[in-house]
């Protein structure tokens, strides 16, 4: 199993990559769940950005030239991301996914809003609460929706009329019906105490 420090630093280094190409990131995935209380096993670290194709071959050529083994996954018309850059070695994992001319708005908006580092004084940056729920809205599927599930009850303090309004300004769904799932769960679990 990797370390987790190593992971990081590799994070740090591939961000100063990205910026040599103009591109900003923010950390999506496993780790942002587990920042916003929902822990996953990991070794991984996801990076979510806006680059279009010809950025992503440039960024892939410079991470090999700069030691890493980096692998460019061009999207096809159907795909949902714009591209993913997979880079592997002693560290583990970290994938460069782009949203760019599919869902660009939630990075724009996940990089305006962030302020949380990934740890002190670190470039790498955590996506807010909204953005990753509609993230993983986006991503569709049933792992995906679990996982807004356990992010809604282990914030119970998060601001839904924001994720609403987040998620309908991105034109995602599924949201209501998550929030009467949890709603049903919470008054069941009121009864059961009770009982």
């Amino acid at each position: 199993m990797p370390d987790p420090e190593t992971l990081l630093d590799a994070a740090e280094e591939v961000m100063r990559i990205l910026e040599q190409h103009q591109v900003d990131a923010v950390v999506i995935g496993a780790v942002a769940l587990a920042a916003h209380h929902y822990v996953r096993m990991t070794h991984d670290i996801d990076l979510g950005v806006n680059a279009d194709i010809q950025s992503l071959r440039a960024i892939s050529s410079s991470l090999d030239a700069a030691g890493f083994k980096a692998e460019l996954r061009e999207p096809d018309a159907q795909d949902p991301l714009g591209g993913v850059i997979d880079i592997t070695g002693a560290f583990g994992l970290l994938q460069i996914i782009s949203f760019a001319d599919r869902f660009p708005a939630v990075i724009e908006d996940a990089l305006r809003a962030t302020t949380i580092p990934i740890r002190p004084g670190s470039r790498l940056k955590l996506v807010p609460l909204p953005q990753l729920v509609a993230l993983k809205l986006y991503a569709g599927g049933l792992k995906s929706r679990a996982d807004v599930l356990e992010l809604l009850t282990r914030n119970p303090e998060a601001d839904l009329h924001e994720i609403r309004n987040v998620c309908r300004r991105y034109r995602v769904g599924g949201l209501d019906e998550i929030l009467r799932e949890l709603q049903a769960a919470l008054c069941s679990a009121v009864e059961a105490r009770r009982a």
